[in-house]
């Protein structure tokens, strides 16, 4: 139970990375909210949590939008009289190359992915008055090159630096600030990949450990960083990859 007590918000949590860090985090002893763009898809989380006697509502918001992760943070407020973990996950990913890109498809994907992180960071950061842990969902697409990843990767770097300026900034309020950089974890977003013998095979042949990543081994690192045992930890960027990343 290392995060009894604990009010946690995971946007993003309906499904795969942030499905498994709200139930982990359920788990541990936290009261979490659950988050996602319609308030069908929060129902499977909802009821896996229930399940197992943890503590959760859903609150919808689409966080590319300022007023609706304002009131996000405001109703988890409202219920639960404080907040402590912000987990900012909630995310889009596709492929599109360079010279194809349409200016609505980079705008889009900025805008969930950095700008409502940024959303996430700021009512946090407001609501947190005691202090507290922010989490934002890097990814290793921010420290090397994917072909056809260039709004991806541009977001997803964009996350990492604003991780490092608001730790610094957010520092005299105990506000921790971290990131956590996923390689390629076995979720909805990576069935492209499933699908493709060829595509996994050559995947796999990259990763030491040779398997692709559950969201199991993300919400692991997340609730270490969550927890006071990583109450001297932030402006990091920790890598969960399988050792891809090793030079």
């Amino acid at each position: 139970m290392r995060l009894d007590g604990k009010v946690a918000i995971v946007t993003g949590s309906s499904r795969g990375i942030g499905q498994g860090i709200a139930l982990r985090f359920a788990k541990e002893g936290a009261k979490v909210i659950v988050n996602a763009r319609k308030e069908a898809d929060m129902q499977e989380t909802l009821d896996a949590i229930k399940k197992t006697g943890g503590n959760a509502i859903g609150i919808v918001a689409d966080v590319s939008d300022a007023a609706q992760v304002k009131t996000l943070v405001a109703a988890a407020v409202k219920k639960f009289g404080r907040l402590d973990i912000m987990v900012n996950n909630a995310g889009i990913a596709d492929s599109e190359p360079i010279t194809e890109m349409k200016p609505e498809e980079w705008s889009r994907m900025i805008s969930v992915d950095l700008t409502g992180t940024f959303y996430g960071i700021e009512e946090a950061a407001k609501a947190m008055k005691k202090g507290g842990a922010i989490i934002n969902m890097c990814s290793i697409a921010a420290l090397m090159g994917f072909a056809g990843t260039a709004h991806y990767a541009a977001a997803k770097g964009g996350v990492h630096s604003l991780t490092e300026e608001a730790a610094v900034e957010l520092a005299s309020k105990n506000i921790r600030v971290n990131a956590i950089a996923p390689g390629i974890i076995d979720t909805e977003m990576t069935k492209a990949i499933k699908d493709s013998p060829e595509q996994l095979k050559g995947m796999l042949a990259r990763i030491p450990l040779k398997r692709l990543g559950k969201p199991a081994d993300i919400a692991g690192a997340a609730l270490f960083l969550a927890s006071d045992d990583a109450s001297y930890v932030t402006g990091q960027l920790i890598v969960v990859d399988g050792g891809w990343m090793v030079d």
